[in-house]
């Protein structure tokens, strides 16, 4: 994973370390927002880990090679929630999520958005979970694959409304969103990101934001305790972790650089230009992600578990 010396155990030491720091970013999602002030302050090369996987493996192999690593502090991984909480129940993994790593920094969260396609007849939320409930088995719901994060998120809202869908899985959200705008899926949990386009130009249409409060970049979009879904809330968000027996005093460090980079303004605005929220700076912390992973594990789990879902 890494060439550098295994020896330097201080924090200091790892400033002035003439090596490469390696990071395995699995979507090529957060590290460039983070690389100038830190490839500064670590004064060494940041080098990327990237695999030609495909998009259902590479993350759950990527996560591997960081709990492989040595605990030397200079292989980190930067992960979403499937990685480090629906695959645990979903894959048969050579790792364990929360012993074989120590976690480093919450990054940032974006909530899905419910969407369907234009020509559904609901007017608003309480609408279309009347007509999704007409429609037992009868309504399709895209998803980016067996076990993705709007996989489980669709699962969570047909346990919610007592009613069941037919689950059509893509390679991706953007295959899936491509269909939902030709009509030929019915509805889809999707990112700010990737819907937001496609709904100002009324190609589909947006029922709510999966979140308590709603988001920046969609003001007009209700969350679901608005909109008639209360405690809906789904969210897909970013972390950075590090393998296990990685010394305290690097992960302070680590964490350190995390925080100065989230309080610059430029990557707040790219962020946002991306549909991506930061955490509150209270929550930036080891221990919250640590805590948080915890219980994201233990209200994803049982709803996977209980729906028989398997990555294939």
């Amino acid at each position: 994973m890494t060439g550098c010396s295994r020896h330097a155990t201080q924090a200091e030491d790892r400033r002035r370390t003439p090596c490469s720091f390696r990071v395995v970013d699995f979507f090529n999602l957060q590290l460039p927002r983070f690389r100038p002030r830190r490839e500064s302050q670590w004064r060494n090369p940041i080098r990327r880990a990237r695999s030609r996987l495909s998009y259902q493996r590479l993350p759950t192999l990527a996560v591997g090679r960081v709990a492989r690593a040595a605990p030397d502090g200079y292989t980190v991984g930067i992960g979403q929630y499937a990685n480090y909480v629906l695959n645990g129940a979903t894959y048969p993994l050579q790792y364990d999520l929360l012993k074989d790593f120590a976690p480093v920094a919450l990054l940032t969260i974006n909530p899905a958005l419910i969407v369907a396609k234009a020509a559904t007849p609901a007017k608003d939320l309480t609408e279309l979970i009347v007509w999704l409930k007409a429609n037992p088995g009868k309504v399709t719901a895209a998803t980016s694959g067996a076990g993705s994060p709007s996989h489980v998120a669709a699962v969570f809202f047909q346990n919610s409304i007592a009613t069941k869908f037919q689950f059509v899985p893509y390679r991706g959200n953007a295959p899936a969103m491509q269909d939902l705008v030709a009509g030929q899926i019915d509805v889809f949990f999707d990112s700010p990101g990737n819907s937001l386009a496609h709904v100002r130009a009324g190609q589909v249409k947006a029922y709510a934001v999966t979140a308590k409060t709603r988001i920046p970049s969609a003001p007009d979009i209700p969350t679901v305790d608005e909109a008639g879904a209360p405690g809906l809330y789904v969210s897909n968000w970013h972390g950075l972790w590090v393998p296990k027996a990685t010394p305290k005093d690097v992960i302070a460090m680590l964490n350190a650089a995390v925080v100065d980079a989230l309080a610059d303004a430029t990557v707040h605005s790219r962020f946002a230009d991306l549909g991506l929220e930061t955490f509150p700076r209270e929550q930036q912390t080891p221990e919250a992600l640590g805590a948080f992973q915890r219980a994201e594990i233990e209200k994803w789990w049982p709803i996977i578990k209980a729906a028989g879902i398997k990555a294939e």
